[in-house]
């Protein structure tokens, strides 16, 4: 690991070499894997190089991007979005209506987010992109926020359509990229909004937690994100840094199968869900007691949360009187049974995330005080979709990122609102349907009425809060530590900008 970090501290070495200003160094995780923003357009936004059509605000709530504004026709099969005038590339090009329509067809033609959209052709009028659909789709301005729908010059295409070079309108352009670690990128002088103040800033991709963490204590990076739970005790003793978190719209949940004789009736869903102590696990388990999740949608996902306090999920003894109310007795032994059977569970969980099978364990314990005996099976990321598909999963732990893109809706239309004979999705409800959410689900995929999206989100939110078919845990924490001569930090709960055309050094 010494010989990792030194390279490193090499690489990061090198790269303040090439800029006259100060860079801004940025350490994560996540490599770049390609030039494509269909795979990694996610660290292309987040270093503000590349833009979209759609942003988001500080509150995660649909922006103007380089579309200045979009309206829909009446059948909702048109959609126009009017291009943000004297706007350029950084090769000096002009940000067109032509250019971005090769960007979206070329997202088109690989799987991503856009695909889900029922698009049927792309045309230009005037200084307006014209997208036409084969059936309404009301989400589609959140689609065109995503990432991998990145607005490009036609120059960062080769003939074949692969991407050669990111060639963004961001205010920042890429200086210098080595696949698949780092970056860098210098401001973009020419960029149509404010002048950032920062003037330069690094990427460098670490995978390893406790390299992360050494950087951040030695000052060799000034924001590292995403720490262990000792990484953070250790770090948040250390004076001149700074430890932030925030909680994502990705939900660790529990993933039940309703079909299931145990489970097939509301009420034993409900059961354990009350039993569950939320509190403990994030506080314990997550340290971020604010992550304690009683409901499947952060506030950041605004009308989509109903504002359901963890305090009141919890009630060891009305989950018992369900059970009774169902046949279940306790035995001797402290256990559940029911006509002779006891009321035992296996639950599978991925050894990808490694908070999972730790809040699993706690699940199990917890869920033995109500009498049910769980079995822990910890499993890679395919255990749970092959699962749900040939039926034999019992209850999938699980984080669902209802923050793809800036409206959960699209993920639910997946999880939820599929064909009747589907019952789910591989990742949402499995065995349970109900007939008037998959209507208002409907409704809400075509219907553009805003007053009709706040009414059926929250009906929505409410019957799964009601129905549990899938059972919230906890909301996935991002961290960061930031050197305290950073000035103006803030993370984005949706994941799409770091912002650092938001931040300034310190005086």
């Amino acid at each position: 690991m010494k010989r990792f970090y030194a390279a490193c501290l090499a690489i990061l070495t090198s790269l303040n070499t090439w800029a006259s200003e100060r860079s801004l160094d940025i350490v994560a995780p996540w490599g770049i894997e390609k030039m494509d923003p269909a795979v990694s357009g996610y660290v292309f936004s987040r270093m503000r190089v590349a833009e979209t059509l759609v942003d988001t605000d500080n509150q995660g709530q649909l922006a103007p991007g380089l579309a200045i504004s979009w309206e829909v026709s009446a059948d909702g099969l048109n959609w126009r979005f009017t291009l943000r005038e004297n706007t350029l590339f950084h090769n000096g090009t002009e940000v067109t209506v032509e250019a971005v329509i090769n960007s979206l067809e070329a997202s088109m033609a690989k799987p991503g987010m856009l695909n889900t959209a029922p698009i049927t052709h792309l045309e230009a009028d005037g200084n307006s992109v014209v997208i036409e659909l084969e059936s309404a789709f009301a989400p589609l301005p959140a689609l065109l926020a995503h990432s991998s729908t990145l607005i490009l010059a036609e120059a960062s295409f080769a003939k074949n359509g692969d991407v050669t070079q990111v060639i963004g309108s961001g205010p920042y352009q890429v200086d210098e990229i080595s696949l698949p670690q780092f970056m860098t990128v210098t401001r973009f002088d020419d960029y149509w909004g404010d002048a950032p103040s920062i003037k330069a800033a690094s990427y460098l991709a670490v995978s390893r937690g406790e390299t992360r963490a050494l950087m951040a204590e030695s000052g060799d990076a000034d924001i590292v994100f995403t720490l262990d739970l000792a990484s953070q005790a250790r770090l948040s003793r250390n004076a001149n840094l700074s430890i932030l978190s925030e909680p994502l719209p990705r939900t660790i949940l529990l993933k039940l199968n309703a079909g299931h004789p145990f489970l097939e009736d509301k009420r034993a869903r409900q059961a354990l869900s009350l039993a569950i102590d939320r509190a403990d696990i994030a506080s314990e388990l997550l340290r971020m007691p604010e992550a304690a999740a009683a409901e499947l949608f952060p506030e950041s996902l605004g009308i989509w949360h109903i504002g359901v306090a963890p305090s009141s999920a919890q009630n060891i003894e009305k989950a018992r009187a369900l059970l009774l109310e169902l046949g279940w007795q306790i035995g001797e032994d402290g256990f559940l049974t029911r006509d002779g059977q006891p009321f035992k569970l296996t639950l599978r969980t991925l050894a990808d995330r490694p908070e999972l099978p730790l809040v699993a364990t706690a699940l199990q314990r917890q869920w033995q005080r109500l009498g049910v005996d769980l079995e822990v099976v910890v499993s890679n990321a395919s255990a749970i979709p092959s699962g749900h598909h040939d039926g034999s999963l019992e209850v999938g732990l699980i984080g669902r990122n209802y923050g793809l893109v800036p409206n959960p809706l699209v993920s639910l239309l997946d999880d939820i609102g599929g064909k009747p004979e589907e019952m789910g999705g591989a990742w949402g409800t499995m065995n349970w349907r109900d007939d008037e959410v998959a209507e208002w689900l409907d409704t809400l995929r075509q219907s553009t009425d805003e007053q009709e999206l706040n009414n059926l989100a929250s009906l929505i939110a409410e019957r799964l809060h009601q129905e549990m078919p899938l059972i919230p845990v906890a909301w996935y924490p991002q961290t960061a530590v930031v050197s305290n001569e950073v000035v103006g930090f803030s993370m984005d709960p949706l994941e799409r900008s770091y912002r650092i055309d938001q931040m300034e050094w310190a005086k």
